[in-house]
């Protein structure tokens, strides 16, 4: 399955996944047409496809005039709701984009209708998880439950723990911030802040991360833990027994922080 994934910047924070396997190339999440346009004039290659994670219009706001220009079909979350989508992916599909193998994940949280996608592959797997997994974060609940999103968070983290992830956001920095006002002593935490520092200081994306890193510094991955827990209960001032609680306490003090 080789090919080559490199990001696009569009807006103030946001990536745009592109994977190249010969001329053809597949987006992900195409917010703003002129970045992809730019790359595909320079490089002197075809798009081929367009791959839709959820409805929010930083993630879709490039869709009509990508499709205006060029013969490349869109894939994503069906309902009708997202303008320009022609081929509609549910929950545990496989699908396949210039031979490069997808598995779809059902993720709601961050909104109702959020799709990650897997690409499984022995030395290399890959997860494109737009706003539902970021490095050392998660999206905010603008549709979901926390209980969604614990849900959806754990069947990412049941992915192989060397795979790549691929979100949209260079939150990076600022979710860590928080992380370690969650858990003062957790040394992996520490240790990534500074490296994060370091990339940010020459403008380098601190993305992709993989999940075994993700869950030794992602709070939001770690509501299990004894730290985890004891922070979201003083900050709630009650005592919190299922994990998917703990995630909505700490996503509400991220929301405030």
């Amino acid at each position: 399955q080789m090919f080559e994934v490199s990001a696009l910047k569009a807006f103030s924070d946001n990536y745009i996944w592109t994977l190249v396997k010969g001329n053809e190339v597949t987006v992900v999440d195409p917010g703003d047409p002129e970045p992809v346009i730019k790359y595909l004039d320079k490089k002197g290659l075809t798009l081929k496809n367009i791959l839709i994670t959820h409805h929010h219009f930083d993630h879709t706001g490039g869709i009509e005039k990508l499709t205006e220009l060029y013969s490349c079909e869109v894939y994503g979350p069906g309902g009708g709701h997202i303008k320009g989508i022609g081929v509609s992916i549910k929950d545990n599909e496989e699908f396949s984009l210039s031979n490069i193998t997808f598995k779809a994940f059902a993720t709601p949280g961050h909104t109702l209708d959020h799709l990650s996608y897997y690409v499984a592959d022995d030395f290399n797997p890959l997860l494109f998880c737009g706003d539902t997994l970021f490095s050392g974060g998660c999206g905010r609940l603008f549709e979901g439950t926390p209980k969604q999103m614990h849900k959806s968070l754990s069947r990412l983290t049941e992915l192989p723990g060397k795979t790549k992830v691929f979100c949209t956001h260079e939150y990076t920095e600022s979710n860590l911030r928080f992380a370690i006002a969650v858990e003062p002593n957790n040394s992996h935490i520490k240790d990534k802040i500074e490296e994060v520092l370091d990339l940010r200081s020459k403008d380098i994306e601190t993305l992709p991360s993989t999940i075994s890193e993700e869950l030794n510094i992602n709070p939001f991955l770690r509501c299990n833990q004894t730290d985890v827990i004891n922070s979201a209960e003083s900050y709630s001032k009650a005592q919190l027994s299922e994990s998917h609680e703990v995630l909505g306490v700490i996503r509400e003090w991220k929301d405030n922080f």
